[in-house]
């Protein structure tokens, strides 16, 4: 507690001092916890993007496990998990002024331990992942920003070849540029399916999926900004697999598979997180739980392959989600076991990380989201 109790001191003396067309406020969901310096919910900061300064606004609104939030990009409105059995998902008014969240309502996930919610292109359907039955639920998102009755619920059948793939495990969902299709990594099958999406009706129709290496254990997965490629970390192999993506099919061609670890010794444990490409297209991020770093790859222009960079301490435990800012500045890390955040500066040149001030705390940061204030 003294520890933290020093780290809050050190963040209250950062400057508050805003440029106006560099104001974001970051919402960070949490897991809630019964211990001293346990969460009770969603929090929110005020984020410098010239200086990567953190001023807290404090706890926004008080929410069982939101361990996964999404923000509408009309900025009026958030969505959350609610990560348990027989898990929720919750719709959000934002106050503009103060950052609180108003609960608009909540749906029954229609799954267990629901980790991932994503909104489509157009901002009319809500997907969210349900870890532990291996399946997802749509929503339509009505005019005032509440959820509708789901208009899809999908399972995932079968199982891979490792001791934590006795059964699917729908992981996250995601959309392919064009809305046309949505593609849903699911750690037990070393799979990430893919959907042929329709926006109108939020249903979904499968079609060949992405095919990862036996127990990869496939986690999240991200577009890079060309629409050619994308690249999937696998949480069970710590590793990241490149794809070519077919935008007119939705079809996905494997190129390689790199490590997230430095070479060396093993590092026994360890398990991957989120995966991020820098807004500029020249980088791919990823987080290493237990190595507790981030690895850094830069991208090939013309083929969309992945070479090793480094990796960089997070300066805490199980950094489960990081998020760039949205000038590509920076990057804040969530370490979920140490409760506190960490503010890289990102070289635009050569993509990698340098620290930027001091630990930032915050209990059992996993998930982090950005919205423009000005």
């Amino acid at each position: 507690m003294k520890k933290l109790t020093g780290l809050l001191t050190a963040a209250l003396l950062i400057p508050a001092a805003f440029a106006a067309d560099k104001e974001y406020r970051m919402y960070v969901g949490t897991y809630t916890r019964a211990t001293p310096d346990g969460s009770k919910g969603i929090y929110a900061y005020k984020f410098n993007a010239t200086t990567g300064a953190l001023v807290s606004e404090g706890l926004v609104a008080e929410y069982n496990n939101p361990s996964f939030i999404t923000l509408h990009p009309n900025k009026k409105f958030l969505y959350s998990v609610s990560e348990t059995n027989a898990g929720k998902v919750a719709a959000f008014a934002i106050d503009a002024a103060t950052g609180k969240l108003t609960k608009l309502n909540e749906k029954l996930a229609k799954g267990d331990a629901p980790c991932h919610v994503a909104l489509d292109r157009t901002n009319k359907n809500l997907i969210v992942a349900n870890y532990t039955s291996g399946n997802f639920t749509s929503y339509p998102i009505n005019a005032d920003g509440s959820l509708g009755e789901p208009t899809a619920s999908v399972q995932h059948t079968g199982k891979g070849p490792g001791p934590r793939q006795t059964s699917p495990h729908a992981h996250e969902g995601v959309f392919s540029a064009d809305n046309k299709f949505a593609m849903i990594p699911d750690l037990g099958l070393d799979q990430v399916k893919v959907y042929k999406f329709d926006e109108k009706k939020g249903t979904y129709v499968e079609t060949a999926p992405a095919v990862l290496p036996p127990n990869s254990g496939p986690r999240h997965m991200a577009f890079h900004p060309s629409n050619k490629y994308a690249y999937v970390i696998n949480e069970i192999a710590s590793t990241v697999t490149s794809f070519q993506y077919n935008k007119s099919n939705g079809a996905f061609t494997a190129m390689d598979t790199l490590s997230t670890l430095p070479a060396g010794p093993a590092v026994p444990g360890n398990s991957t997180a989120e995966i991020m490409v820098h807004p500029s297209g020249k980088f791919v991020y990823g987080s290493n739980r237990g190595h507790n770093s981030i690895v850094t790859y830069k991208v090939d222009a013309k083929t969309g392959k992945l070479t090793f960079v480094d990796t960089t301490p997070t300066e805490g435990r199980t950094p489960r989600n990081f998020a760039i800012d949205p000038t590509g500045a920076f990057m804040i890390v969530g370490n979920q076991d140490t409760n506190t955040m960490n503010v890289f500066k990102i070289d635009p040149a050569s993509g990698k990380l340098t620290k930027n001030g001091a630990l930032v705390p915050q209990p059992a940061p996993v998930s982090i989201e950005f919205v423009a204030l000005k």
